[in-house]
């Protein structure tokens, strides 16, 4: 039997993919244990081989589930074990979705390249992409997706990391997976010369690490104040309306005489909407005119027939100039998709959803200064389409305000600020995450760190930040790279199956009967 086809027993699969998933969750914040995203998804590869597909879905499940169980366990914080549980239990489902169609390509795509290249590369290629395909669904599939946890996110510190300016997100998620096969098909082809299959997966990771960085083209730059109140604006604050306002008001007190060209405060700063309340517009009005710089600014805004949104505020001259309302609110958090639906379920939980905020359709861009500035809030900084779409539409920097108070000292604000490093390597701009509790910084456009505030304390960030109008090669590619890998691995195994089909079965010659044998014998 090709050793590709040797399946180990189920109960010793389970328990690998089980750590496999844990070991994988480690290569993200707050530990960062960046080689582990190598290891990790190799050993739950190599308890897919040989699976059919009742097996190979329970071990996608497990692995699935020890995965993201781990990696969101900061869900837990304030909302318990329910939301928890439902968020990685539908995540391992679609994890174990991706698991069979990997364990189909362990079986049937080494008959389409039978030699030591294809086994040692062009099979890990095809399962590097089938990797990629469920990554690439499931980050916008159902409701928007939830795009947290993809492979290439466990690399904001590591080595790999300026990688994602030329392939972006997904296509680094590509090569992590693509690496993490080679390595385990050079563990694995014990018929192939030790030192062969260390030259081809040495040889892989060295033109990955050699690949050069994207080169830093700012032009110019923009003097930026960020804010982080530390004001509880959690779930379950107990606050006066007012509160976080007044936080953030006097946590700006020290950039007055300083000169910036722009404050930004973070999602949900001004908990009173400045746009109806006249309380609240004064206070910005102060800021800026104090501080003689225009302010961006979360707030909760309303329009007619009771919708409301999750906004940022540009604010100058007595008013707000511009605004953007989030295109893209967190399924049952910002908003209950299909209420009707899903209340009957958890109708306690799903109480602590009262409005839903309605999707946003201005432009995610802002005019400050002679200067572009994108508009990602809070989770909007995991959607790729719109940081293509802010990109694309001229934006020389980004803003990131975001409100994390919910998930206290968690490792959630490790991951998200992770995230926007990755996001500024990714489009060569500079990143400002601002949150009302931390963690805030600002990154540069090579992923380096200008400044940064403690977390759970109030404080200033003043920075001039480098501006760009020079499109990275994976904003210019966009998800076509993404669409490209994951083709490629599907197209793989639909080959790898069609040639099942097509190939012949050899009949083994029937035996003669003892009748004819005796008729035979007697002659």
């Amino acid at each position: 039997m090709h050793p590709t086809r040797q399946p180990a027993n189920l109960g010793i699969a389970v328990l690998a993919a089980g750590i496999a998933g844990m070991v994988t969750a480690g290569a993200f914040p707050d530990r960062g244990w960046w080689p582990l995203a190598f290891f990790g998804p190799a050993l739950m590869m190599w308890a897919l081989i040989g699976r059919r597909f009742w097996s190979s879905l329970v071990v996608g499940l497990v692995g699935g589930f020890a995965f993201f169980g781990t990696h969101i366990f900061w869900l837990t914080v304030y909302l318990g074990p329910v939301p928890w549980l439902a968020l990685a239990g539908l995540e391992a489902i679609f994890y174990a979705i991706g698991a069979t169609l990997i364990a189909l390509a362990w079986r049937f795509v080494p008959r389409l390249w039978p030699g030591v290249g294809g086994r040692l590369l062009a099979l890990p290629a095809v399962i590097a992409g089938l990797w990629t395909l469920r990554e690439a669904v499931f980050a916008v599939w159902p409701y928007g997706g939830f795009a947290w946890g993809r492979l290439a996110l466990s690399q904001s510190d590591g080595p790999f990391a300026p990688l994602v300016a030329w392939v972006g997100v997904s296509g680094l998620s590509f090569l992590i997976a693509f690496l993490a096969a080679v390595i385990l098909q050079a563990v694995r082809e014990t018929s192939v010369r030790w030192t062969l299959r260390g030259v081809i997966a040495a040889a892989t990771a060295f033109v990955l690490l050699a690949f050069p960085a994207w080169p830093d083209l700012s032009d110019g730059s923009i003097r930026v104040a960020a804010v982080q109140g530390n004001s509880d604006s959690g779930l379950f604050a107990r606050i006066e309306p007012g509160d976080a306002l007044n936080d953030h008001l006097e946590a700006s007190l020290p950039l007055i005489g300083k000169k910036v060209d722009v404050v930004v405060w973070p999602e949900n700063a001004s908990d009173v909407d400045p746009l109806t309340n006249e309380y609240a517009a004064q206070q910005l009005d102060y800021v800026t005119q104090a501080i003689g710089a225009p302010l961006v600014t979360g707030t909760i805004t309303s329009g007619t027939r009771g919708r409301t949104w999750n906004s940022v505020l540009l604010w100058k001259n007595g008013g707000a100039v511009d605004q953007y309302d989030k295109i893209h609110p967190v399924p049952f958090a910002e908003y209950l998709p299909d209420r009707k639906f899903w209340t009957p379920f958890a109708p306690d939980l799903f109480a602590l959803v009262p409005r839903d905020y309605s999707f946003g359709t201005r432009n995610n861009v802002f005019s400050i200064k002679n200067a572009v500035a994108g508009i990602a809030i809070c989770f909007d900084i995991v959607d790729d389409a719109l940081i293509k779409k802010m990109v694309d539409s001229g934006a020389e920097f980004i803003l990131a305000p975001t409100n994390n108070a919910d998930f206290g000292h968690s490792d959630e604000s490790q991951q998200q600020v992770a995230i926007a490093k990755m996001r500024a390597i990714e489009t060569g701009r500079s990143v400002v995450n601002d949150s009302t509790v931390g963690v805030s910084a600002m990154f540069g456009p090579t992923g380096k760190k200008l400044e940064s505030i403690t977390p759970f304390t109030a404080g200033t960030m003043v920075h001039d930040i480098p501006l760009t109008t020079v499109k990275t090669p994976a904003m210019v590619i966009g998800r076509q790279l993404e669409w490209l890998a994951g083709g490629f691995g599907l197209a793989g195994l639909a080959l790898g199956l069609l040639l099942r089909r097509r190939r012949p079965r050899i009949r083994p010659a029937r035996r003669p009967s003892s009748s004819a044998s005796s008729r035979a014998s007697s002659h």
